[in-house]
């Protein structure tokens, strides 16, 4: 078989657009906001170089940015717990229901849904019984009246409800990438499979669970990297609130940029938040890159 050979100018032409744009777009902020972060400054008048002096005060100095840093990463825990039920799902979906796709886009709807529709709607569920709060209206009409709980003005557990909304709303997001990763897998495995007597969970342990890694690589680094960059949905349901109980690393930057006209110690966060996501993509790719080597 003859193999095309496109010479090096020709895939420049084609690919040298989209690698300035990238650039533009993508790496050239990052550096802007680096150096932001090494200045102080209000983001409207003079700046100061004070070099890494916003960091020292994150890091030693500021009474919020450790408890923001441990919602983030347990925001980002709780992500993933949603991926392994996704998984099963859409194993579900694919084995029981023979035209599962409108399951999958009912599945699917809250992630096309408005974060604010989907704020207002989760506050009136959360609201007290005496604001007709559905939640606990349900809890009261079980008898468990004592488990009523103010749910989005209690420090202790607030973040936990907002958890729960998340959880919500992006299970059909990994259950559609989980599901098509399935729909994918040839059927002939199958088939060979129940030949030798592998059929049901024997052949999802052998054959699905094995060929969907790659994909499941996917839904964890999607998940993880999202949680890490929250903000639109606590801005609507808490704004951070109450007391910063709900504050993680992106609400702690906007606050500070945009509310306390801290420019350049806002940048400073997102620089740690950019490194963040980052050094968490490399550790995931290198788990599952010796997953995958492993099960290969």
């Amino acid at each position: 078989m003859n193999v095309l050979k496109v010479p090096g100018r020709t895939i420049a032409v084609f690919v040298l657009p989209c690698l300035l744009l990238y650039v533009s777009l993508v790496f050239i902020p990052i550096l802007v906001s680096m150096y932001s972060g090494l200045l102080d400054w209000n983001g409207i008048g003079e700046s100061k170089f004070v070099g890494l002096d916003n960091f020292v005060q994150i890091f030693t100095a500021d009474p919020v940015f450790w408890p923001a840093v441990r919602r983030t990463l347990m925001f980002a825990v709780f992500s993933m717990v949603e991926i392994p039920i996704a998984l099963f799902v859409a194993i579900l979906l694919n084995r029981y229901i023979r035209k599962p796709n409108f399951f999958v886009s009912s599945y699917f709807l809250p992630v096309i849904l408005s974060v604010v529709i989907i704020g207002q709607l989760w506050k009136t569920i959360y609201n007290p019984a005496s604001l007709g709060g559905m939640l606990n209206q349900i809890l009261i009409a079980m008898g468990l009246s004592d488990w009523t709980k103010s749910w989005l003005t209690e420090p202790s557990i607030a973040i936990y409800a907002l958890y729960i909304v998340a959880l919500w709303q992006y299970l059909g997001y990994h259950v559609l990438i989980q599901f098509t990763g399935i729909q994918n897998i040839p059927s002939e495995i199958y088939e060979a499979a129940k030949i030798d007597g592998a059929e049901g969970f024997t052949a999802d342990r052998y054959i699905t669970l094995p060929m969907v890694v790659p994909i499941f690589k996917i839904s964890i680094v999607l998940a993880f990297i999202g949680s890490l960059q929250a903000f639109d949905m606590i801005m609507v349901m808490t704004g951070g609130g109450p007391a910063h109980a709900t504050d993680v690393i992106s609400t702690h930057m906007y606050n500070m940029s945009f509310l306390s006209m801290k420019y350049g110690y806002g940048s400073a966060l997102a620089t740690i938040l950019v490194i963040l996501c980052l050094g968490a993509t490399l550790i995931i790719n290198a788990f599952f890159r010796r997953l995958e080597a492993k099960v290969s």
